[in-house]
């Protein structure tokens, strides 16, 4: 099942309360801290993320199982840990970035 977490949305602005992502080389905000729920991103320019999620927006889910949920997508970026307790991954559907999240 998914869960609503937030929307992500590529920047080339700094923004309050940044955090950085050393290896994935990309800026974050946290979006709990939005009443929104946005999530800004600031990539580095050699940031090896996807060119799709350097410009285009995306939705995030919790998930119970992230391996279930990747059964049979599209997938953009494998399984990845950004932060402690926190595994993602990015599928492309409707033509568009979807994050999967789980929460160890």
């Amino acid at each position: 099942m998914r869960t609503f977490h937030h929307f992500g949305i590529p920047s080339d602005q700094s923004h309050e309360n940044e955090t950085y992502l050393e290896e994935a080389r990309l800026f974050i905000t946290d979006p709990q801290a939005s009443p929104n729920k946005i999530e800004w991103l600031r990539f580095e320019s050699d940031c090896p993320m996807p060119d799709m999620l350097k410009t285009i927006p995306h939705i995030a889910y919790t998930v119970d199982n992230l391996q279930l949920e990747m059964e049979g997508a599209n997938i953009l970026l494998e399984p990845f840990s950004p932060l402690e307790g926190v595994t993602v991954a990015f599928v492309i559907e409707e033509g568009a970035p979807i994050e999967l999240m789980q929460m160890a």
